[in-house]
């Protein structure tokens, strides 16, 4: 078991925000969005089947998938933006000035990235498989709310998806 990445030695570089320093910096930008009247969007990307490779091929294949997948993606942002791991299966990039039609074009490239990372199990190759949710901020919503937005979204995304069979 084994995981295929074109840039393995990016993977120490990520600054990966635990999920509480997570919820804090959302919290700063969406106060400075509001105060400055910037656009704010996030992006969750949702790293599907991991439970499934876990149970699979044990822990060490998923904790490689999610540790090739930030580095990947930081290939894709700005130096401002900033992702964290809010749970143990998904990643939050907070999009500080990006409206909506531009955090559509940071998650198609987040997508194509991360699904050009492959994970290889009993001998076959396989595309990594993310789920993207893409919210924009509003001078209504929460931290909270806008985290929960970006997860219905992936939500979404996901049960469009045609099913795929996990390494």
């Amino acid at each position: 078991m084994t995981l295929v990445e074109h840039d393995q030695s990016q993977a120490a570089r990520i600054d990966c925000l635990s999920a509480a320093a997570l919820r804090e910096r959302l919290e700063e930008e969406i106060n400075r969005a509001g105060r400055y009247g910037t656009p704010l969007s996030c992006l969750l990307v949702a790293i599907d089947g991991l439970a499934e490779l876990a149970s699979r091929h044990g822990r060490e294949l998923p904790e490689q998938a999610l540790a090739y997948a930030g580095p990947a993606l930081l290939r894709e942002l700005r130096r401002f933006d900033r992702v964290g791991r809010p749970s143990d299966t998904e990643l939050l990039v907070v999009l500080p000035g990006a409206d909506g039609p531009r955090g559509e074009i940071v998650a198609r490239r987040v997508i194509d990235r991360l699904r050009a990372i492959k994970i290889e199990a009993d001998g076959v190759r396989r595309p990594l498989r993310v789920s993207v949710g893409l919210a924009a901020w509003h001078e209504d919503l929460s931290g909270e709310q806008l985290l929960a937005l970006t997860r219905a979204a992936a939500q979404r995304e996901r049960d469009t998806e045609p099913a795929a069979t996990d390494a």
